[in-house]
């Protein structure tokens, strides 16, 4: 039976996303539709298509009926289904201010809301399903982003540098990262406009002269502002962007968010990897729903210092693996050139998506040639090589 099928994904237009990097990877035309996110994997919201002797079949599908050939016994013990869930991200405008909860609480809060008999469609449930979601970004171009708290010296800095916030300096000095956090969000629109009006009109003028450097929160509170559909209302979430840290990652780079991390992708291009779940609670920049007492419950309540990962190559020179502490899922970027030739033995499935270049795939008797933006689906036992003619980058996703 082979063990080798090209795989298509599915994308997702939501209002953040840009309009050129996805179609362009994918070779295919776009009428200026929003492309936020290229879905791999078997997630049942938009399950990716792989190519069958029988035709297309939704992965999903696929492995209902094949899931120990696919997955392996491990892992099917161990989860029960893929657990990892693959996207090409494209963010043109900043995402919401979210935190993912763990494991256990993902368990307690998707049974209580079924309890509830909140529909999962519902735009005010939480949990969309009983698991965890820890990510892992690795940056396809420069990326921006939010990642945790300051640490108490540079929040406490930051404070006393915004004149607006004045007011704030003694909440956090008394009640630390949590009273601070709570008022904000607990704060009415009257309030909150109170206090972010003077910062607004004081930055607004800066950013349209272009004076502000993305490395400031002035310059992404400006552009939220900016792109907001109604610019008379300030969304709270601009304090979480001075409050939270600015990371800029190079191409390469990679970032881990794991439970109760606050964060938020500002801008560029990335590949994410992902336990296979949509459970988010927001704090904001969205017009979603905001939960702000069941975002409380898993916020971590102290200072970050945001690790960027370069990735550990292996010993063949080809592969750099992103480590993560996630049993979910692990993520790799593979570089080879003409004179190379990267083999390897798949435990588990594997998902691989060409991202410049071209490769070719070969397991057994089964090849593919695949163009950039092409993918594959490698099932558990697969032993297989890739090569390419010039050069070629690819990522794999698996899991561990």
């Amino acid at each position: 039976m082979p063990k080798l099928f090209a795989l298509k994904g599915k994308i997702q237009n939501y209002a953040w996303g840009g309009t050129q990097y996805i179609p362009e990877l994918l070779g295919v035309k776009n009428n200026t539709s929003k492309c936020a996110e290229y879905w791999l994997g078997a997630h049942v919201n938009a399950p990716s298509t792989i190519v069958t002797k029988d035709g297309e079949v939704a992965l999903n599908t696929y492995l209902e009926s094949n899931i120990l050939e696919s997955l392996g016994t491990d892992i099917v013990n161990k989860f029960g289904r893929l657990p990892f869930l693959f996207k090409v991200l494209d963010v043109h405008d900043m995402l919401s201010i979210q935190v993912h909860p763990t494991k256990t609480e993902a368990e307690k809060g998707f049974k209580h809301e079924n309890e509830q008999g909140i529909p999962l469609t519902a735009s005010h449930r939480n949990y969309k399903d009983d698991n965890h979601k820890p990510e892992i970004m690795v940056a396809l171009s420069e990326f921006w982003l939010l990642h945790g708290f300051l640490p108490k010296v540079e929040l406490s800095k930051r404070l006393s540098e915004i004149p607006e916030f004045g007011s704030l300096i003694p909440v956090f000095k008394e009640k630390g990262y949590y009273g601070l956090y709570k008022q904000i969000m607990e704060q009415s629109v009257h309030e909150c406009s109170a206090m972010l009006l003077p910062l607004i009109n004081r930055i607004m003028p800066l950013y349209a002269s272009g004076k502000l450097d993305k490395s400031s929160p002035d310059f992404w509170a400006a552009k939220a502002v900016d792109s907001s559909d109604d610019k008379n209302v300030l969304d709270r979430g601009i304090f979480s962007i001075y409050f939270f840290n600015i990371v800029k990652v190079n191409k390469g780079e990679a970032v881990f968010q794991d439970a109760g991390i606050p964060h938020a992708y500002l801008e560029g291009q990335n590949m994410e990897l992902m336990a296979n779940s949509d459970n988010v609670l927001r704090g904001g920049l969205t017009p979603k729903h905001v939960d702000v007492p069941e975002l409380l419950k898993h916020i971590t309540f102290e200072g970050t210092i945001p690790n960027v990962m370069l990735g550990n190559l292996q010993a063949d020179g080809i592969e750099r693996v992103y480590t993560t502490p996630a049993p979910d899922f692990e993520l790799s970027k593979i570089d080879i050139s003409k004179l190379d030739k990267y083999q390897s033995n798949a435990k588990t499935a594997q998902i691989l998506i060409v991202i410049e270049g071209e490769a070719i795939i070969k397991e057994g008797s089964d090849v593919l040639n695949l163009n950039k933006g092409e993918c594959v689906f490698l099932e558990s036992g697969s032993h297989y090589s890739i090569s390419t003619t010039s050069s070629a980058i690819l990522y794999k996703a698996t899991a561990p």
